[in-house]
């Protein structure tokens, strides 16, 4: 039985990632409402926390990747990378939490297991997992899209005698993969940064592909001593172009359009963008995303791009064989992820042409062949976006439960807002 209500709070927070911790902040200090975030992690940073996989950065530039309500915690805060690791965001993190005296309001280690609303009373009461109940008028959830790891029901997982991890629940004192036979199953924008920094050390790794994806080169370097200083003297304007873009970053798309240019000049241009690298790639025309012709430039593009990086043409073939217009789904960015698949470690499976039917005690096992194996990976991401909100096993007005409603899947009003 739920313990009594220990104390009643104007709001709860529910995580304590980049968002959590903004809304404490604004809630706190900025409305004077007394607030109390729960977080399951020992710490801040929301999936930084987890996420610590090899490989683990952000694909986002770190002068955009940062808060700025504060022009002060701005410009005290140096990046030293283009794209920065999980290392360097969570020191960010707790920089901030630190600098605005954040973490006296935070409750670590507290898992919300339940989240009921009172009709009559107009408050909501959450239940913890040790069973502790909390009372608040107003309950927000930061627990973040992409939080709940997805571990796929592949028969035989309980059997296998190797170790095996989810890079969403990443040990923080790492894995060791030294001498190792590794096989990762999963090639979106996780595996796509894990693989080339597991196979560093690997004795062999296996990848297991389901769905072949696109990348663009992240070309992360240092920053340079003049690139931080401009950044700092330019916060408003870079703030303004921030809040001004479709996407959140200081570049533009770009206002041309595809079909303006002969192929020669498409290529020319996409050339550039391969060789500055990063999401910029997808701004180089305006309507690669909206215009499916448009689209295939880009597509046929970076197809064109994996089969001269790779030298072996049968696994050139199965990474280049999308079925899926670039930037239709998530438009990864990488750190030599196609090149490497020229390491003689370093093999590809394609389980359209072979699927896993189960895992043994020493490997994974396709429709055709098995595969021995002392650790396995998982990059198979999360159950996104209302996975994380149903494990609150949320009840609203009149006793109708969240996961009732979303039996279905969500509806939402213009794609912005759902009841």
């Amino acid at each position: 039985m739920p313990k009594p209500v220990a104390k009643t709070h104007d709001a709860i927070v529910i995580g304590a990632g980049f968002a959590g911790l903004y809304q404490l902040h604004l809630l706190r200090d900025r409305l004077g409402l007394d607030v109390q975030v729960l977080e399951a992690g020992s710490g801040v940073g929301g999936t930084w926390y987890w996420n610590r996989y090899p490989g683990a950065r952000c694909d986002s530039e770190s002068h955009n990747y940062c808060y700025m309500f504060s022009e002060e915690i701005y410009k005290q805060w140096t990046w030293s990378e283009r794209y920065p690791g999980h290392d360097e965001i969570r020191r960010y993190i707790n920089f901030v939490a630190d600098k605005l005296d954040l973490k006296r309001d935070i409750r670590f280690g507290t898992r919300v297991v339940s989240s009921t609303y009172d009709d009559k009373a107009n408050i909501w009461t959450i239940t913890t997992e040790a069973g502790e109940s909390i009372s608040a008028r107003y309950l927000i959830t930061a627990v973040g899209c992409l939080s709940t790891a997805n571990v796929p029901n592949i028969p035989g997982l309980e059997t296998f005698t190797g170790r095996w991890e989810h890079t969403g629940r990443w040990p923080h004192d790492g894995v060791d993969f030294n001498g190792r036979r590794v096989g990762m199953i999963g090639t979106g924008s996780t595996g796509i940064q894990a693989a080339p920094v597991i196979a560093e050390t690997a004795k062999h790794l296996t990848v297991f592909q389901r769905t072949a994806n696109y990348s663009v080169p992240a070309r992360n370097a240092p920053l340079t001593t003049e690139f931080k200083e401009t950044m700092r003297a330019n916060y408003a304007a870079l703030k303004h172009k921030m809040h001004s873009s479709a996407g959140g970053h200081d570049y533009p798309i770009s206002d041309r359009s595809a079909h303006e240019f002969t192929p020669d000049q498409q290529r020319a241009m996409y050339d550039k963008a391969w060789e500055f690298g990063g999401l910029h790639f997808r701004g180089t025309f305006r309507d690669v995303v909206i215009d499916r012709a448009a689209n295939e430039t880009a597509s046929d593009y970076i197809k064109a791009r994996i089969r001269g990086i790779v030298k072996d043409k049968a696994t050139a073939e199965k990474l280049a064989d999308i079925d899926h217009g670039y930037s239709t789904k998530r438009p990864p960015i990488d750190t030599d992820y196609f090149e490497t698949y020229n390491r003689d470690n370093v093999s590809l499976v394609d389980l359209r042409a072979e699927p896993i039917t189960e895992i043994t005690p020493t490997g994974i096992k396709t429709k055709s062949a098995e595969y021995p194996l002392d650790i396995i990976v998982f990059a198979t991401g999360y159950d996104a976006m209302t996975g994380p909100l149903l494990k609150l096993n949320i009840t609203g007005r009149d006793g109708m439960t969240l996961s009732d409603v979303w039996k279905a899947g969500p509806k939402s009003y213009l794609g912005l807002q759902m009841a």
